[in-house]
This record gives C-alpha cells, structure tokens and sequence, in this order.
C-alpha cells in the first residue's frame, strides 16, 4: 500500500509529521483531516514514497546503481552523501510496474515460516533467509520491509496491514495475530494449512472451469471455420451443377449462407454479451447476485457451499477464542469464505443479530440459508458443550475430505460431458461430408436430352 508522510504545524507553531498508508491521495487527506481537526494542526505538506533510482561511488570503489525508496530526491541525495557517497545522480523511477505474488510462492513463505518457527529459528533470521532464496521480487520486497519495520519496533498489526494487497487479508491478520502471540509456530502452522487447501481448490476449480471452457472454444471454432470455410468449397460443385442437394448437406447450406451473411451481427452480440456479462460480475450486486445463484447450480452449487463452509470453518477455528470477543474472527471467516452471498448474509444479517438480540452465533446462523444442516449442527453442538473450537476443526477436515472426493468426480463428469460433445461433433461431421459423397450428377436423360 502507497505510504505517504504530512508535515504542518500546530497551534503553538511547533513542527507535526507523521505518516499514514493508503490506497490513494483522497483517502490520505480525509484521514488527516479527520485526525487534525480537532489538534488544530495546519497541514503544509503531503508527500508520497516513490522508488528512486540512484548511482554512487565511494572513494576509489567501483560505482554502484541501485533503487532505494524515499519521499524526495533531496532526501535520498542527502542520505548518500552522509554515508560518505559521491552521489552522480538521483531521479525517480518513471515505471516502477510490480508483478503480482503467485499464491505458491506466498504459501511456500508461510509453510518455511511455519517450519522453521517449530525449529526454533528467530524471527528476523527466518525472514533473512526467505527473502534471500525467494524468486518473486514483489514478495522479496515486501519480506524485506516486514523485517525493517519490525526491527524499527513498529507494532505488528501496523506493519503487517499495510501489506494486505500482496499478501491478503487473513494472511495480514493472522502474522499480526502471531507477532503478539506466545505460539507464533501454532499460528503459522493454521495459516499456513488454510493457504495451501486454498491453494489446491484454486487449483482444482481452474481445472473444472478453465480447460473445458478451451476445449469447447476451440471445438465451437473448429466447427465454424468447417461451417464457412470448407463446407462452402465443397459444395461449390452441387450448387454449380444444380444438383439435388441431401437433406443434411442443405440443412448445413443454410447455417452456412446465414452466418457468412450476419457474422458481424452476431460477433458483436457475443462481444457485447460477454463484456456485459464481465462488467455486471464487477460489480458488488452482480457478484452478490452470481454467487447466490452458483450455490443452486446442482452438482456444482453443492460443492461451492461446502467449500465456503470448509473454509469458513478452517478460518474461525484459527481466529476464535474462548475468551475473547469473537465478532472479528466470525467477519474475516466471513470475507475469507469465497463467496460473496454468504459474506453478505453472515456480515449483514447474523452479526447484526447477534449484537441486537444478544443471541449466539449458531441461532443466528440457522435463521439464514448459508451452510448445511449438518453444519449448523455441528456447530450448535460445540457451542453447547463449549468445544465450538475444536468443532470448526472438525467440520472443516470433515468438508476438506468430502470435498476432494467431489471436486474429482466433478472433473471426470466434466471431462466425460466434453468428450461425447467433442464425440458428436466429430460424428455429425463427418456424416455431412460422407452424405455429400454419394451425390450423383443428374444422368442426360433426366435433363431431357438423348442421342
């Protein structure tokens, strides 16, 4: 997240700085309107850190280039000169593009923190160590400003928040959560077994979605480039000659002439339908609305509700406290499930229940229609019996297992639905062509001529 730093003075005229991280300039002048209105403070100056590019020598040395982060160039100037620098230039960094984090590499860095955590390793080593061996420059940079800023003495949920764009929210959260606790190899041991089954249902969900949705492209073009292409070539001859065309080849002509005359009609409606459909699903109500409608989806919607529920579960188990308040754990469980409907319903309907009417989570749970009735059972029996932690464990390896079992029998029935499609196609394909072969040419004498 973009760091920017003010400076102004109060009412005695004595200096105020201070720095605030945000996602844009608007959202950093409200804060600091809001947090100097009532201090009286002027602000003079707002400053972003922008990466700057710099080249330095020190005495005899060979020179060195190299990228550093500041709020000024004069700043950063400053800096190297005091550190005994001749400095040659300084400017900013025109495109200072940074490449995303592949959930892989940021599981693999949680899952070595984890282990090397068990092992007793410090902290601040731990995170030398990752960053040196990662690959990922956006990840490597981030670890690196972690370890900064905690060896700066900087509060943990401060620094960890400021990251939740690269490394997401529960992440953020739950290495906050450590850095406070006395078990940070617990901690990092539940973040890291969530991030790697989220990981692997990704992962299995883009097998499902993604390579079918190819395959049946690349069949609908097979098919059109057969249809206005080849098929027009081939019955150039019939139509030359005026023969009698077979049913299934004139069937086929007429889709042909149809197409070849409006493709552009209906390549614009496709267009237009798809990006219509893109920008709606952008959108909170029409991302509300699709995943409400995924869940009744058969087959499929079964196993998305499960999967929100399992994941649901894996979060809270790591966030609840028995003696704790626990409306924040239930909020990120909530944001972390998936699926926006039943975030919605959790975030809107059940807290709000449970403040007013002071009821417990299960009984405001069970008034939605958001998890299974196996789920809320479970749950309603660990809040009973006082185990609703180790009950959320439970259920949450209880769905991981079921799940898995559907996930691959979803992709063998999918994949089984694409071969017979594919299958039919072929069939149908070649039964045109094979028709087209047994034409004949309309003898003389049925064109009224003779010797």
């Amino acid at each position: 997240m973009p760091e920017y730093r003010y400076t102004g003075v109060n009412v005695r005229g004595k200096p105020v700085q201070g720095i605030l991280f945000s996602p844009d300039i608007k959202t950093v002048k409200n804060k600091i309107k809001e947090a100097t209105k009532a201090k009286g403070v002027r602000i003079e100056n707002i400053e972003q850190k922008h990466t700057f590019l710099y080249k330095v020598q020190r005495g005899s040395e060979k020179s060195i280039k190299g990228e550093q982060k500041s709020f000024n160039e004069d700043e950063l100037r400053a800096a190297l000169t005091k550190m005994g620098y001749k400095v040659f230039y300084v400017r900013r960094k025109l495109f200072d593009l940074k490449g995303g984090v592949p959930s892989k590499d940021l599981v693999l860095f949680i899952r070595i923190c984890a282990d090397l955590l068990r092992e007793k390793f410090p902290y601040d080593e731990i995170l030398t160590l990752v960053s040196t061996d990662t690959s990922n420059a956006r990840l490597k940079e981030t670890i690196l400003e972690i370890q900064r800023d905690l060896k700066a003495g900087n509060e943990g949920p401060a620094v960890y928040a400021k990251h939740h764009k690269v490394l997401g929210k529960f992440t953020c959260h739950m290495l906050a959560v450590a850095s406070t606790s006395g078990n940070m190899a617990e901690v990092y041991e539940s973040t890291a077994k969530f991030l790697e089954r989220d990981n692997e249902f990704r992962t299995k969900l883009r097998r499902v979605m993604v390579m079918p949705l190819v395959v049946t492209l690349a069949m609908i073009a097979t098919l059109f480039f057969f249809i206005l292409y080849i098929f027009p070539s081939m019955t150039e001859m019939l139509i030359k000659y005026d023969m009698a065309m077979p049913p299934m080849t004139a069937a086929t002509m007429k889709v042909s002439d149809f197409l070849l005359a409006y493709w552009h009609v209906l390549t614009a409606l496709i267009v237009s339908g798809v990006a219509g459909f893109l920008a709606w699903l952008n959108t909170e109500r029409g991302r509300l609305s699709f995943d409400k409608f995924i869940l009744n989806v058969p087959l499929l919607g079964s196993l998305m509700r499960k999967t929100s529920i399992e994941i649901f579960c894996r979060v809270f188990q790591a966030l609840y406290s028995s003696s704790g308040e626990n409306i924040n754990a239930i909020k990120i469980a909530s944001e972390s499930c998936r699926n926006k409907y039943i975030e919605k319903q959790i975030i809107s309907v059940v807290i709000p229940r449970m403040l007013k009417e002071g009821r417990s989570f299960v009984e405001c749970l069970t008034r939605v229609n958001c998890f299974t009735l196996t789920a809320i059972r479970r749950l309603k029996a660990g809040e009973e019996s006082g185990t609703l932690k180790q009950n959320a464990q439970q259920l949450a390896n209880y769905y991981e297992t079921e799940n898995r079992h559907k996930m691959d029998g979803l992709i063998e029935a999918i994949n089984l639905i694409v071969t017979v499609v594919i299958t039919i196609m072929i069939i149908g394909l070649t039964l045109v062509s094979s028709e087209m072969g047994f034409v004949q040419p309309s003898s003389p004498l049925s064109n009224g001529s003779g010797f």
